[in-house]
């Protein structure tokens, strides 16, 4: 009888999982929906800090940790809270504190930004990840294992 297959480098693997924050609040969560499949290594989906938890579960294995927010996403930057002219907005666009936005990086990647502060023509925008400082509840269930070459 073989062993059962457990989570590797470079597999790819469908979980269900959940990003608490320290208050209670719930980030994300895909229990009660569809599944994500990651592949592991890749940190487009799902960071390497929280990766790490999942090496070598087996399908059907639940994982609960608690990642610090320098293994998670990091403490916030002051110099990713930006200034900017109010008149770098579209003309139609309704701003409002809290409000995330979708901002084009140089390279043409988009990254989210919170609107902290509007003062007469000036817009203080947080491009700092929003959870970013924050230490994560992350848990996850295995619901499938697909190794390399499959």
């Amino acid at each position: 009888m073989s062993e059962p297959l457990t989570v590797q480098p470079g597999y790819d693997v469908v979980l269900h999982c959940s990003i608490t924050l320290e208050d209670g609040t719930v980030a994300e969560s895909t229990f009660g929906d569809e599944p994500i499949r990651i592949t592991m290594g890749d940190e487009s989906v799902l960071i390497s800090g929280l990766q790490l938890a999942l090496y070598g579960l087996k399908v059907g294995d639940r994982e609960s940790i608690v990642v610090d927010p320098q293994d998670a996403f990091g403490m916030p930057d002051d110099e990713a809270v930006q200034q900017m002219p109010l008149a770098d907005f579209p003309a139609d666009m309704h701003l409002e504190v809290g409000q995330i936005i979708a901002f084009s990086t140089p390279d043409g990647d988009e990254i989210p930004g919170a609107i902290k502060q509007i003062d007469g023509q000036t817009v203080t925008v947080d491009l700092n990840h929003p959870l970013a400082g924050h230490e994560l509840k992350f848990e996850a269930e295995i619901v499938e294992i697909i190794p390399k070459g499959r």
